[in-house]
């Protein structure tokens, strides 16, 4: 009988598994789940590099899973949880073709209609046997009833080990929410095309990137997974700087990704990457995803997705190279840069902080 139970839990997570799309293996206990897999040769750039946007799908299929299976613990409609926010994500070390990803997500707080997870993320060499951390994120998920796909399903609460734990986590739930108001102002703007642009220009590295919204992008409801949304700005971001540096690039950080509406299937998605500060070794990249809606063409397109991400230089040895600056020709490029040097200062100083705590 035992076994039989088993069995029957075995298979729920496979089909979960599966139905959500996921090609790695993964475990599961409670409020935590793993995924495993290794980087093969189409996850990384022609250096040998893992692309940050194969580590944040990942990362979004593990919390994806996680949200869901929780949001789906009670009685009643049946939902899928849908990516509303990643937190700042830090890439501490870089990732190499033939290495195991081991991503790593717990549940850590809920609000009545959103869910926290926290995901580290370990790199394995299966040679040596040597793991080291290499990304550490948390992600907000909403659920939304499969019946009504404009309905959000109320949030199971979890247990808290103690009332200061939860408390903590409703102080980093209104703060996410004061900053995802605060991001929408910027959505209006837009990146558009430069002729003859100069050297190291804003205009001369500018990027965007065309996508068709298929099946195999998508949840249930029929929306596209916050991860592929969050691998095409990486590729974007990635394009923007290697135009810029014209050396090996990788991703160092990625600001807040704050996901202000739903991409249905059948979308066009236009994602757009464009320079907007440099310092002596990093290049901070504004990235924006707007959606048309093909179906539903009256309404118009709309912006869907919006984020920073920070890459470094790389020589043959993977040490960091000096990135050319960016040269300003105008107010609006020097107000953005003026913006994205706030943003690195603060940044530095927190990174500094940390250090000197873990002392």
């Amino acid at each position: 009988m035992k076994r039989e139970a088993e069995a029957a839990v075995d298979q729920r997570s496979c089909n979960s598994f599966f139905t959500l799309g996921v090609s790695s293996v993964m475990l599961e206990i409670h409020w935590q789940a793993q995924l495993r897999r290794v980087m093969r040769p189409d996850d990384a750039n022609i250096v040998g590099n893992v692309h940050g946007g194969t580590i944040l799908k990942m990362i979004e299929e593990a919390g994806g899973i996680i949200s869901t299976r929780h949001c789906n613990t009670q009685p009643g409609d049946r939902c899928v949880a849908a990516l509303a926010r990643v937190e700042r994500t830090d890439f501490l070390y870089p990732m190499f073709i033939g290495e195991v990803a081991h991503v790593s997500a717990e549940i850590t707080y809920t609000s009545k209609h959103s869910v926290e997870v926290q995901v580290n993320v370990l790199a394995e060499n299966i040679l040596t046997g040597a793991k080291k951390v290499t990304n550490k994120a948390t992600l907000w998920y909403v659920p939304f009833s499969l019946q009504n796909v404009d309905k959000i399903i109320e949030v199971p609460p979890i247990e808290y080990t103690n009332q200061e734990q939860e408390e903590e986590g409703k102080k980093r739930y209104e703060a996410q929410k004061m900053e995802r108001l605060e991001t929408k102002e910027r959505n209006g703007e837009k990146i558009w095309p430069v002729i003859s642009p100069g050297t190291f220009t804003v205009g001369f590295s500018q990027s965007s990137l065309i996508h068709l919204v298929g099946p195999s992008d998508c949840t249930l409801l029929g929306f596209v997974h916050g991860g592929v949304t969050m691998k095409l700005m990486d590729e974007v971001a990635g394009i923007v700087a290697a135009r810029h540096c014209k050396t090996n690039i990788v991703t160092a950080s990625v600001d807040a990704i704050n996901f202000h509406r739903k991409i249905k299937k059948g979308c066009i998605l236009t994602v757009s990457g464009r320079m907007t500060f440099t310092s002596k070794k990093s290049m901070e990249i504004e990235v924006f995803v707007d959606a048309d809606n093909l179906v539903e063409a009256d309404k118009g397109n709309y912006r869907a997705v919006t984020a920073f991400f920070t890459y470094i230089s790389l020589d043959k040895e993977g040490k960091p190279l000096p990135v050319p600056p960016l040269k300003l020709e105008n107010e609006e490029e020097q107000k953005r840069s003026e913006e994205g040097e706030a943003r690195y200062l603060q940044n530095k100083a927190k990174r500094l902080s940390e250090k000197e705590q873990q002392k």
